[in-house]
């Protein structure tokens, strides 16, 4: 039996304000001291009036344009009502028939490795609820609602029914994540609950027939997103081949399923509501909100590179390996931004690249460090490794260096562009150009080696190492491939 999945997402993103999107309480995780995140308004009190947030707004805008979505002239909101001891006003202020953008698209990477551009139907902004706590225990506890999260901005994003797989739902959700952290409009802490995601789900087999739509609640992780929509595709085709129910018959509706992360399942929960059922009008409460081509044109100028775009630059121009741009983007753009200048100031793209995903990440996760706070910074390890390309040091060179620094720094002293060529010179890194001095260590330590001479003259040529430690010891910068390139040619009688 084929079918091809059809999958939509709709994901539920935390903008990045100071205070709640109708008034001025903050905006901020706080879990440990409930219900001290509100005023009248967040709290729906008779009379309290919203006041709408120009900076969640403008965050909206960002985000909507990265996304490649068309911005509308006119928007206004509208109230959705339904009850949820965690929505005090009994309705939720969000958009409706006028949503502010339309019409996007983000890629995101097949099961088969290509890349598919999904669409955007539309991102409209709205307040979150606050959170039901339940007691879990089993012993039949109280449950209690905390309203810190209430008027929270939040900007729903959701796309057309164009995924065709799990692993797709999982790169189109980590694409997103990527590109939000990347324009700086949330921090997509998922913990948190700053990017939660419901995922519909059915089938369509061959012959035209599709199965009900179920949509699953509140995935809150990349993993998560992918082992529901698994698991909801082999439900679904299970329970067709039981049943036969299939979409548009008698008595059929869109269901609502939850999540169950411990037992990698989901689980019935109610009915799935349709438009009607939550009464929408207009806010009576909320001005419409216009939008100027040139408010438009003038955040399109300020976007940054998306980060997939930056990944195909890394490749195409600084010749990258697939993996090296995926792991520098994906560390964010402060770390991309730390990559480039360290290669423009070495003018070696692939080295750079090897030393700041293996050796500055290292030493920042060690340290517990975001690039930002890292004390080498880009200007000084990109002068380190200028310096090996211009055969000034060598590699080896270049690594005590690396930590010398690393040493200044955690002593408090100022690493700087001049220091680095203060410890070349002052700890003898420099690459030796005297010929002399280097034939006369190379003759020295031969003499002192008859075995080692003995050994490589029956064949060993691993016997050079021995000889090649000798001559580092006295000529510290030395260039280790020189020295053996002259040892052999000494032994060889050349």
């Amino acid at each position: 039996m084929n079918y091809t999945p059809i999958i939509g997402l709709e994901v539920h993103v935390q903008l990045l304000t100071k205070t709640k999107i109708f008034c001025g309480c903050p905006n901020k995780f706080n879990p440990e001291h409930p219900n001290t995140q509100t005023c009248p308004v967040c709290l729906g009190m008779p009379g309290s009036l919203p006041v709408m947030n120009e900076e969640a707004f403008r965050l909206s805008l960002i985000t909507a344009l990265a996304l490649n979505c068309e911005i509308a002239p006119f928007t206004k909101w509208d109230r959705k009502q339904y009850y949820y001891p965690d929505l005090p006003k009994g309705y939720q202020i969000s958009q409706y028939d006028l949503p502010f953008s339309h019409s996007g698209w983000l890629e995101a990477t097949t099961a088969e490795g290509d890349l598919r551009k999904v669409r955007i139907r539309r991102a409209h902004l709205e307040e979150d609820a606050g959170k039901n706590i339940h007691d879990e225990s089993g012993r039949g506890g109280d449950s209690q609602v905390d309203l810190n999260r209430a008027g929270t901005p939040l900007l729903e994003i959701v796309t057309e029914p164009d995924i065709r797989s799990a692993v797709e739902s999982k790169s189109f959700l980590e694409e997103l994540y990527l590109l939000l952290t990347f324009i700086g409009v949330s921090d997509c802490n998922m913990q948190e609950g700053s990017l939660r995601c419901d995922a519909n789900v059915n089938l369509k087999f061959d012959d035209g027939i599709a199965t009900p739509i179920v949509e699953v609640k509140n995935l809150n992780t990349f993993r998560g997103v992918e082992a529901a929509v698994d698991f909801e595709i082999q439900r679904q085709l299970d329970e067709f081949q039981k049943t036969g129910r299939k979409l548009g018959d008698p008595g059929v509706e869109k269901e609502t399923r939850g999540w169950d992360a411990q037992r990698n399942i989901t689980l019935a929960q109610r009915g799935k509501e349709e438009a009607a059922d939550y009464r929408y009008f207009p806010d009576p409460d909320l001005l419409p909100v216009t939008v100027s081509a040139h408010v438009v044109a003038e955040i399109k100028s300020h976007l940054c590179e998306p980060p997939s775009q930056r990944k195909r630059r890394f490749q195409k121009e600084m010749a990258l390996s697939e993996y090296d741009a995926d792991v520098i983007v994906n560390r964010g753009r402060e770390f991309a931004d730390y990559f480039e200048l360290v290669a423009s100031t070495c003018d070696d793209a692939k080295q750079a690249a090897n030393w700041v995903t293996q050796d500055v990440l290292r030493e920042m996760n060690d340290r517990r460090l975001n690039v930002e706070e890292f004390p080498i910074g880009a200007e000084v390890l990109g002068t380190v490794l200028k310096r090996v390309s211009e055969k000034t040091i060598t590699i080896k060179s270049a690594r005590e260096v690396f930590v010398a620094l690393l040493e200044d720094a955690d002593e408090d002293r100022e690493v700087t562009v001049s220091r680095v060529d203060h410890l070349i010179d002052d700890r003898g890194l420099k690459v030796v150009s005297d010929t002399g001095a280097l034939d006369a260590a190379i003759a020295a330590a031969v003499a002192e080696s008859p075995k080692a001479v003995e050994d490589f003259n029956a064949g060993k040529q691993q016997a050079v190492g021995a000889i090649i430690g000798k001559v580092m010891k006295q000529v510290r910068g030395a260039d280790p491939k020189q020295v053996r390139e002259q040892i052999i040619a000494h032994l060889s009688g050349n």
